[in-house]
């Protein structure tokens, strides 16, 4: 089952935000992310907000009319952010699985970003796909209107890692979808995921060569996180599935590490590596640089001038809030001076561009010879360009530096 939303204060039912967050917006970079909750089937691993159509009990409706759900609330994002509203950087639809929509529908989205808000430049788009759900004509479609990247959800090349993580797309479309991609002028990233149960280091290794063999513009590697609630938390708790070691995950991120460096992708942010500068996600590097966004859809998250706020989870509930001129957003929280400061460390740490030392409290810059002599952040980068820069080991231990950073 999907996760719950975390507790806040309530949420106005105009969506209204304070003065003090619409004066910081414009600061930094402003995205739009839009959540897209419909899933075939539903992943033994996975907690996010997503839901099968026999779940909705409402199949072909319920995905059909979403497009205009979703145009709904960006009608009250444009409202409730007024006429000064920058223009949208980077636009990245997510779920769930996006593609089970018409490609007609999220064009209709990408272009209702643009009618409401304007697209500012090099505009970067990008969709997450399960390599099932797109083919020539998809993926031609939404290439002609204004999609810069697609996001594929390959998570492994091994068939019996698959069939542990209940991920049902044929390995064999992950080329197809690729190629597809490429030959539409997209960018494309895969995604993988690493200490799945029963996974060997050599299984771990043939997806990195899989991934690596097919040139992506970027690659994601995630380690797996059981949750509670989910269908492999049970099989965990029932002795069915065995975890991996903490070791085990730290040796199969070194081996990604290596192998994506000597294939000439560099590291940008712990889970994430590209080929250049030019092909890291700016919309992510929005998140971990304390940016603005709006947050379409059911369970969708926002943040605007140290307001985040998040929409109610389910969909029916969601299309019904709007339906009635009302905001979707369940609960919100104001995020206090030091609630800024430990996520700008948080957040801040995890890219290789560093973290500024003198950004640091004095607790901060007093570990940070600490950090430098236990070889978790380069020496070099700290003394000569007082900025924060996780070495490897830095990277598989980033939790501990962010306590030490913050004393906690």
């Amino acid at each position: 089952m999907p996760s719950a939303l975390p507790d806040g204060l309530p949420a106005p039912a105009d969506g209204s935000l304070p003065s003090e967050a619409l004066d910081r917006l414009g600061l930094g970079p402003f995205g739009v992310y839009v959540h897209v909750p419909f899933c075939r089937t539903r992943c033994g691993y996975c907690d996010f907000n997503t839901y099968t159509l026999p779940e909705l009990g409402a199949p072909g409706s319920t995905v059909s009319s979403y497009a205009d759900t979703v145009l709904t609330e960006l009608d009250l994002a444009r409202q409730v952010l007024g006429s000064d509203a920058p223009a949208v950087e980077t636009v990245f639809i997510g779920g769930g699985t996006p593609t089970m929509l018409a490609a007609e529908d999220l064009a209709r989205i990408v272009e209702g970003i643009g009618e409401r808000f304007g697209y500012a430049g090099e505009v970067e788009i990008t969709t997450e796909a399960n390599p099932d759900t797109v083919d020539e004509h998809y993926l031609d479609w939404i290439a002609a209107r204004g999609f810069t990247r697609v996001s594929l959800g390959m998570q492994s090349a091994v068939p019996h890692v698959l069939a542990t993580l209940d991920r049902t797309h044929d390995p064999r479309n992950v080329e197809r979808a690729v190629r597809g991609a490429r030959q539409h002028g997209l960018d494309v990233s895969l995604d993988l995921i690493y200490g799945t149960p029963g996974e060997s280091l050599a299984d771990w290794r043939t997806s990195l060569e899989s991934a690596i063999e097919l040139a992506p513009d970027h690659v994601s590697a995630y380690a797996l996180v059981v949750e509670d609630g989910t269908k492999m938390a049970a099989q965990v708790r029932r002795g069915e599935l065995a975890m991996p070691s903490d070791d085990d995950e730290a040796e199969k991120y070194e081996l990604a590490d290596q192998l994506l460096t000597a294939a000439g992708y560099g590291w940008y942010e712990v889970s994430n590596w590209a080929r250049s500068e030019e092909k890291q996600c700016r919309h992510n590097l929005g998140y971990w640089g304390d940016g603005d966004w709006w947050g379409a859809g059911p369970g969708a998250h926002s943040h605007v001038g140290g307001v985040r706020w998040w929409n109610v989870k389910h969909p029916s509930a969601y299309a019904a809030r709007l339906a009635a001129g009302e905001s979707p957003a369940a609960a919100r929280e104001v995020l206090t001076v030091e609630q800024r400061y430990d996520e700008s460390v948080l957040l801040g740490i995890r890219i290789a561009a560093g973290l500024p030392v003198d950004e640091l409290d004095d607790e901060g810059q007093h570990a940070v010879a600490g950090l430098v002599a236990d070889g978790l952040v380069d020496g070099t980068a700290a003394v000569r360009d007082r900025t924060l820069v996780l070495t490897r080991r830095g990277r598989l231990l980033a939790d501990t530096v962010v306590r030490r950073l913050l004393a906690v």
